[in-house]
């Protein structure tokens, strides 16, 4: 009841048994699934608490791929054939007509745009060559509640988190002779 700043005290049982009951059904934590189309065997599982924001997944990928904090990234809610719906940015970008809405990472709780499991996601990290992640909500646990998000499984290596398009450039010159 921390975050809903009411004491026990001010409530009759009744009404605390009421309100907990309820609170603990909205107490949820995602588990996240992550792969990447260019590494074949990595897989990173994040868990964290659904009332975390956007900006708190990205921080707990970034941790967990061992990247930068240096790229305009961001999320985009899908179909269920990974076709791009809704994008969450890092920074407001200020293009949005106004009848669009915009979502911006740090102002954007899970809770609001990810409701049922299966959700599909792309976590664009690389934003100049398009490289991308892509998450399912794999789970949804009720009546838990995490403080910090956890990467609870690690397989395999990230792929860089940037190309170096100079290196690129000679390796596809070097293969073309």
């Amino acid at each position: 009841f921390r975050s809903l700043k009411i004491r026990k005290e001010e409530l009759s049982d009744k009404s605390f048994l009421y309100l907990y009951r309820e609170f603990k059904k909205k107490t949820m934590v995602y588990k996240f699934r992550i792969i990447s189309d260019e590494v074949d065997d990595f897989l990173r599982e994040i868990k964290i608490d659904s009332e975390a924001s956007f900006y708190d997944l990205h921080e707990a990928i970034l941790k967990c791929c061992k990247y930068k904090d240096d790229q305009m990234t961001s999320f985009f809610i899908c179909d269920d054939d990974w076709e791009k719906e809704t994008e969450i940015t890092l920074e407001d970008m200020g293009s949005g007509s106004s009848e669009e809405d915009t979502y911006v990472m740090k102002d954007t709780r899970l809770s609001e745009l990810l409701e049922e499991e299966k959700q599909k996601m792309i976590y664009v990290f690389d934003p100049l060559a398009e490289r991308v992640f892509f998450i399912e909500l794999a789970e949804i646990i009720t009546g838990k509640e995490l403080a910090h998000a956890t990467c609870s499984r690690k397989e395999g290596e990230a792929p860089k988190q940037t190309i170096d398009f100079d290196e690129q450039m000679n390796t596809n010159a070097a293969l073309d002779l």
